[in-house]
């Protein structure tokens, strides 16, 4: 689907914030209720929009301790790639997930309380899982830049 001005415009409103009403939406775009409607809608069906979601806080969670974790495996067979992803798939404090290139095979993003949970997680959970050969991580100091939105050119 090929995006027009107005439709990324769109895009970039819905980006700083899904929950604004297509009322207030067609004002900003000078467009009806109705048409900001049908793009939407149009947006929803092409898989341009793939969903809504709120972002939270995660500090006033108590999950603020963000670290990367770089995952070597034993082996690079796709029963391997394949299994680690699944069991990956269902610990709650990762967040992300990449097959990578270079030294590393997987790079994930996990998101605790603090040292001692990340400790705890590493150990009963990440390094239990097959074919795990060795981890590399690091903590994040300070959050520089954090962003959602897809910006055009």
């Amino acid at each position: 689907m090929q995006l027009d001005a107005i439709d990324t415009l769109l895009l970039r409103y819905l980006q700083i914030d899904a929950k604004q009403t297509n009322k207030e939406l067609s004002s900003k775009l000078n467009l009806s209720v109705t048409a900001v409607y049908e793009r939407i809608k149009k947006l929803e069906r092409n898989g341009i929009i793939k969903n809504y979601v709120t972002l939270l806080n995660s500090e006033k969670v108590g999950l603020g301790f963000m670290v990367f974790c770089h995952i070597k495996l034993i082996q690079h067979s796709k029963e391997h790639l394949t299994k680690f992803e699944a069991e990956v798939n269902t610990l709650d404090e990762v967040l992300e997930c990449f097959h990578v290139s270079g030294e590393y095979d997987y790079l994930l993003k996990v998101m605790v309380r603090d040292m001692a949970h990340f400790r705890s997680f590493m150990v009963t959970k990440l390094t239990t899982l097959q074919h795990v050969g060795s981890t590399q991580s690091s903590f994040t100091i300070n959050e520089v830049k954090n962003t959602t939105a897809i910006t055009f050119s």
